[in-house]
């Protein structure tokens, strides 16, 4: 039996329904009692972080390696090789997203949105916060590339083209973000959309997920353990710094953090601008047919 005869845009949304409707319910029984078992609680922190969206890339995976199985292809077929894993689009990808939030910082501080009264960890401490919001934002990044991006894009992108496809996925992760986490407002929401069309976009121009799992991984490390950006009314643990945010919403992002900050704004378009003139001389990538 193959899934080719079935229009890309059904095989789209199969991914999608089998994976939110079906997958992640279930799922989420199993990790809510891992999480009792383990002791984990629900805080913004490396920990948490790492469990929570490893559970949403086992489900991608598993969600795509039964479509895969179906469409006779590899599961890393779909935008994510794994040739190319944690290789020099990553760690391009990883200097943009620190870039990204450092100039949001270095922004916020000049016009008094920011201070900074010393460090919140040090010694051993320290090294090991640092290690653990590594791992954990690598898992972000992979994990949310994966779920949006891979399958779900690259199929919809046969039956759409590219930009509606784009679009669709951004406005899906930006609603996924909007009704799941607290405190959501109009400034967070253009930032998410934003973002998530910039990283459709380098998949067009570079023809793979590793450049913006980086950029992911980076963006929020630095906004988590370097900023201590709150999230969705969250504060992070074990954060760098002792911050306050002393500047107005629309400066600082208030309980939502540097992402809902207008400052993302043009921080963002020159992120699309780099990956415009970095990566303009290579033919614009398409999925293979299928």
């Amino acid at each position: 039996m193959s899934l080719s005869k079935v229009p890309p845009i059904w095989r789209a949304f199969l991914y999608f329904g089998l994976a939110s409707w079906i997958a992640l319910p279930l799922a989420d029984r199993l990790w809510a009692y891992l999480a009792a078992q383990l002791h984990i609680g629900t805080e913004l922190s490396a920990g948490s972080t790492f469990f929570y969206e490893l559970e949403l890339l086992v489900v991608a995976a598993l969600v795509t390696g039964v479509l895969a199985f179906f469409e006779r292809r590899r599961i890393d077929d779909y935008g994510m090789p794994l040739k190319g894993a944690f290789g020099a689009l990553f760690w391009e990808g990883l200097l943009v997203g620190l870039i990204w939030a450092g100039l949001d910082a270095v922004v916020m501080i000049a016009l008094g949105g920011m201070r900074i009264s010393g460090l919140a960890l040090g010694g051993w401490v320290l090294v090991r916060a640092a290690a653990s919001w590594a791992v954990a934002n690598v898992m972000v990044g992979v994990a949310e590339e994966f779920w949006y991006r891979s399958y779900f894009l690259q199929t919809l992108w046969k039956g759409l083209g590219f930009w509606p496809a784009a679009i669709v996925v951004s406005l899906i992760f930006t609603s996924d973000h909007y009704f799941y986490k607290s405190g959501e407002n109009l400034y967070d929401v253009v930032s998410l959309l934003a973002f998530g069309i910039f990283a459709c976009y380098t998949v067009l121009r570079t023809g793979s997920l590793w450049f913006v799992v980086g950029a992911h991984a980076a963006y929020d490390f630095m906004q988590f353990f370097v900023i201590g950006s709150p999230n969705g009314t969250q504060i992070p643990v074990d954060r760098l710094f002792n911050v306050t945010f002393p500047g107005p919403a629309w400066l600082t992002g208030g309980v939502l953090g540097t992402e809902a900050s207008v400052i993302e704004y043009p921080v963002c378009a020159l992120a699309f601008l780099y990956v415009w003139w970095r990566f303009k001389k290579r033919a614009s990538f398409s999925p293979p047919p299928n």
